[in-house]
């Protein structure tokens, strides 16, 4: 029908301020989707390495073949909270050998308690969850700013209407362009937005399962310490 307005010209045909606007979003909708896949194949990866590292883990309590699949599995989180806690024991030992002490670990560790190791482990975790979190924080901002943007091109597009109404065109056709411009900035805002903040809360909610996941394995660290040196 020849009333029906053609969205696509519309956009080309739109000010300088509307275009700059539409390219923003695009960008930042190619940079949201780019990380929504880069996160979910790092953290699906991060689960399977973690779930093949603690099943060995649970099958054997040989420290020394537990670190080489530690080394092997480099994704896991949980391997990080073991190569921290290991390479703490390990010093511990150093130190005690060091001292003509090597046979005294386990009356060091009971006089000076766990907590050596719980601080390492604690460390591990922060690496681990620092890089997973990594890249999250821009996609918050991306949820965020990108309503307000499509808003601004939107509230600049209905501007530019009402000052070409104010020169004589009086119409809904002539200002009907201007207007129907400045409604795609606002839908294109939201189309960038939404994913993003659909990715955000979902990958938070990934890694609050893999913060209890890691959490339970620095118990099960622990416990193995003190069934192989301490009893």
């Amino acid at each position: 029908m020849g009333g029906e307005l053609d969205i696509l010209q519309i956009l080309l045909q739109s000010g300088v301020v509307v275009k700059i606007v539409l390219l923003l979003l695009v960008a930042c909708s190619v940079v949201s989707w780019a990380i929504i896949f880069e996160k979910k194949k790092k953290i699906n990866k991060v689960l399977d390495e973690n779930l093949s590292f603690i099943n060995f883990f649970n099958q054997t309590t040989n420290l020394g073949e537990i670190n080489e699949q530690a080394e092997y599995f480099k994704a896991s989180s949980v391997g990080v909270m073991f190569r921290c806690g290991n390479e703490e024991l390990n010093k511990i030992k150093e130190k005690l050998s060091d001292a003509g002490k090597e046979k005294d670990l386990k009356q060091y560790i009971n006089y000076h308690g766990m907590e050596a190791l719980e601080r390492s482990l604690k460390k591990g975790a922060g690496y681990a969850h620092d890089e997973l979190q990594n890249r999250l924080s821009t996609l918050a901002s991306i949820g965020s700013i990108s309503p307000f943007i499509g808003l601004f091109g939107t509230v600049w597009g209905i501007i530019d209407s009402f000052a070409g109404l104010a020169k004589g065109g009086g119409s809904i056709e002539a200002v009907a362009p201007g207007i129907a411009e400045a409604l795609v900035a606002t839908a294109v805002g939201l189309a960038a937005a939404i994913p993003a903040v659909w990715a955000y809360n979902y990958f938070n909610n990934r890694l609050e399962k893999l913060h209890t996941q890691m959490e339970a394995f620095g118990q099960d660290f622990l416990n193995l310490v003190q069934r192989t040196i301490l009893i």
